[in-house]
């Protein structure tokens, strides 16, 4: 992998680095951190690459010299598995097949394994998320209606269909995230109490609204081009729960909700990772 500071150029590089010889089984492009215009191009071989052809890209495109490593084959799943420790974020319990016998019987549990799809509960963002939505059922907050935009492995989806029989539908622009969240429904005997769509933001008829819940834990980016359609979604009385978002992130976040008509309500941060609670009502308390 190697690193340069511009899109476009890392873009191109991408294209060039996907019919070197031998070719790649694949090829990732991103910027390393939102706002930072550090871009990351990798790509696995099976084979050893073409370190000369690797050297003479990197000088072409302006990049930083390839670094290669070994990547030693490991069942990556099974690994994190078996470190994951069971969460507890107020009255939820997320846990894998691994720690069920760990399950509290006073708690709400969700079965999460580890997969391909994000959100197991241990990341700062969703648990920040569940933290925050445990937050409003201690205020008696009754919605008619859930989203969850970006649903992952669905467990926030999940969590809020474990509280409210009310119609819920968890959305994914990634096939193998739904896929993932449709199986989780299952095993944890929500099939049919969430609906898992493939769909980006909201551009689906089912995620017309509007929706008295909607959470998004995406990343700030996509969080601030769904600030308009979300506020479409929205009423009067819905609550919105954000993540993905930076503490340095937090406030460009809010100055773009409080612009379409939200307020914020509360503002939690966990490591590196900043949670809001916003409100279409007039402000609230950040006590609420």
């Amino acid at each position: 992998m190697t690193t340069l500071a511009d899109k476009t150029r890392a873009e191109t590089l991408g294209a060039a680095l996907e019919v070197l010889e031998p070719e790649p089984t694949g090829v990732g492009v991103f910027e390393v951190e939102d706002g930072s215009n550090t871009w990351e191009v990798g790509g696995y071989f099976v084979d050893p690459p073409d370190e000369v052809g690797l050297a003479l890209l990197a000088v072409a495109h302006g990049a930083a010299e390839f670094v290669i490593s070994e990547v030693p084959d490991t069942d990556w799943v099974a690994h994190v598995r078996r470190e994951l420790q069971p969460v507890e974020a107020g009255r939820f319990f997320v846990y894998g097949s691994h720690d069920a016998d760990k399950v509290p019987e006073a708690k709400l549990s969700l079965l999460i394994e580890a997969s391909m799809a994000f959100g197991t509960g241990h990341h700062g963002t969703t648990l920040g998320c569940l933290r925050a939505l445990d937050r409003l059922i201690e205020t008696g907050f009754q919605p008619a209606s859930v989203a969850d935009i970006g649903c992952g492995t669905g467990v926030l989806a999940m969590a809020a269909a474990q509280v409210w029989d009310v119609p819920v539908v968890a959305s994914d622009i990634d096939i193998v995230a739904v896929e993932v969240a449709e199986a989780n429904l299952v095993a944890n005997g929500l099939k049919g109490r969430v609906r898992a769509i493939v769909a980006p933001g909201f551009d689906d008829p089912g995620l017309e609204g509007p929706f008295d819940l909607i959470f998004a834990n995406i990343l700030k980016g996509p969080l601030i081009e769904l600030a308009g359609p979300m506020a479409g979604a929205s009423s009067d009385k819905t609550m919105v729960i954000l993540s993905g978002i930076l503490h340095e992130q937090a406030d460009d976040v809010i100055a773009h909700y409080l612009g379409h008509g939200f307020n914020l309500a509360h503002r939690d941060q966990i490591v590196d990772w900043t949670t809001l609670t916003l409100s279409r009502k007039h402000p609230i308390s950040n006590e609420f």
